[in-house]
């Protein structure tokens, strides 16, 4: 029988207890005996936010459907378990067998923004696992990073033994292959890494020099041996279609930052947004089939309970087959009264969605202008014009909604006071557009536009990569 690493009383001292325990529905567990490979999966946060994180989920689901490999889930403890953890010597474990991660073949943590780095050193601190590579002996899990902060991995290379450069799906596989054979023929750790690096998208840092210039910025980066590659390329799964992806994903006992069913409709974008790294690494842009979705919805909406689903990509309208999958949405979701998120939706592709939505029983629309005024989308790139906004959200109006939120970045370069002053003025155009869309007698409660703003923070592989990043008191001063 499966015993909890944390016992009662700690369970009891702790905010949201049921952060720890597992055992959630749809999570998978396994037989040590049976597996070759247990692999720890993390999100450097906390579990409400690493649950609400796709990319997980997609490689949880991958890896266990391989019957000799168990992955598991792992979370950044809230503070107020950390200390106790280090007050009374407790390793962190994984969420489904309840066992210490620093047993385990391999840690893996997904790297979605740079915020997170301390929680890096956090994990391998509470796992027991020695921070640096060159620090880790044979027996010690191989520490791998993915995800977009990848990309620039030299100012975090001396924590992890392989950084995975681009999307997962598609080397993992040949690296637990490689990882078998290593151990049947008794590689040391050395030489299992050396062999790991042949791997194309891998990159193992120990294995490269690297010069700096004078600024800090690289001048060069070398191998040591002559049969690993040169350069790093980065992976990407061709056809979504037919890839892995979870029909029945975990179901947290709390609530999640999105607590919804997420449908991945298609990955990559069309579009050119000079500050957008996904925009830019996660090119070229591939669509699923609209059939496949169809079937994937069905199972999501039959296998979570979930009360919403929301079509993932970085701009859904974009999707070419969009209007006939949200005509099945509707309809499969109005007998069980199930809400349907339309986020990343172009301003300019919108009729077609708004003439539904007598026949949805709610909706959350979502736009992003970026920026207050249109000198600043064109430097930007955003391709999206005053009249594009206020079209869009007259066709939202029309159409039923009377709730639209707007994203927009502070910080962006060349900004000026004009531009933030242009982000509320936008918005109450849009509002005051309204009430002289709806006749009173159909309008469906007040108008409410919601303005969400988040700083610009320059990022690799994008044209804004070397502008200046603000320091905190300039962005704090600019909303004031």
């Amino acid at each position: 029988m499966r015993k909890l690493a944390l016992s009662d009383e700690i369970l009891m001292k702790v905010d949201k207890p049921a952060r720890y325990i597992g055992n959630e529905f749809n999570s998978v567990m396994k037989d040590t005996s049976q597996v070759n490979i247990r692999f720890a999966m993390c999100f450097p946060d906390v579990y409400e936010i690493g649950m609400s994180h796709l990319g997980i989920q997609i490689l949880y689901d991958m890896f266990n459907r391989m019957d000799d490999v168990w992955c598991e889930r792992v979370y950044s403890p809230w503070p107020d378990l950390h200390e106790i953890m280090k007050q009374e010597n407790i390793p962190l474990f994984g969420l489904e067998s309840q066992e210490p991660i620093k047993d385990f073949d391999f840690v893996a943590m997904t790297l979605q923004y740079e915020m997170c780095y301390t929680n890096i050193l956090q994990i391998l601190d509470l796992a027991q696992i020695p921070l640096r590579s060159r620090d880790r002996e044979d027996g010690c899990p191989i520490v791998i990073a993915g995800g977009p902060c990848t990309y620039n991995p030299e100012p975090i290379a001396d924590f992890f033994d392989i950084f995975y450069i681009g999307e997962g799906e598609t080397q993992y596989g040949n690296l637990f292959e490689l990882y078998k054979k290593a151990k049947a023929d008794g590689l040391s750790r050395e030489e299992f890494l050396h062999e790991a690096a042949k791997i194309e998208g891998l990159y193992v840092p120990a294995l490269y020099e690297v010069e700096y210039n004078e600024d800090g910025t690289i001048c060069c980066m070398k191998p040591k041996y002559d049969d690993i590659p040169v350069k790093i390329k980065k992976q990407v799964q061709v056809d979504l279609t037919n890839s892995t992806y979870p029909e029945a994903p975990v179901v947290p006992f709390i609530k999640a930052t999105q607590d919804r069913m997420v449908l991945e409709i298609q990955r990559g974008c069309i579009r050119g947004c000079r500050f957008c790294q996904a925009g830019m690494i996660y090119r070229p842009n591939r669509e699923k089939k609209v059939d496949h979705l169809k079937d994937v919805a069905a199972a999501l909406i039959k296998n979570t309970g979930h009360e919403e689903i929301s079509l993932s990509s970085l701009s859904s309208s974009d999707y070419k087959e969009l209007d006939e999958l949200i005509t099945f949405l509707l309809d499969i979701c109005k007998e069980k009264k199930i809400n349907i998120s339309l986020p990343s939706l172009r301003l300019m592709r919108f009729r077609s969605i708004s003439c539904r939505r007598c026949r949805m029983s709610k909706s959350s629309l979502t736009f992003a202008p970026e920026a207050g005024t249109q000198r600043l989308r064109n430097v930007i790139n955003k391709g999206l014009t005053v009249d594009d906004i206020m079209n869009g959200s007259k066709q939202a109006f029309e159409g039923g909604w009377n709730k639209v939120k707007f994203y927009f970045m502070l910080g962006l370069p060349t900004e000026t006071e004009e531009d933030m002053r242009g982000i509320p003025e936008l918005a109450n155009d849009v509002a005051a557009l309204y009430y002289d869309t709806v006749p009173k007698e159909k309008r469906a409660g007040k108008c409410q536009i919601t303005i969400s703003t988040s700083f610009f923070v320059p990022k690799p592989f994008t044209p804004f990569q070397w502008a200046r990043m603000y320091e905190p008191s300039e962005y704090l001063a600019g909303p004031k």
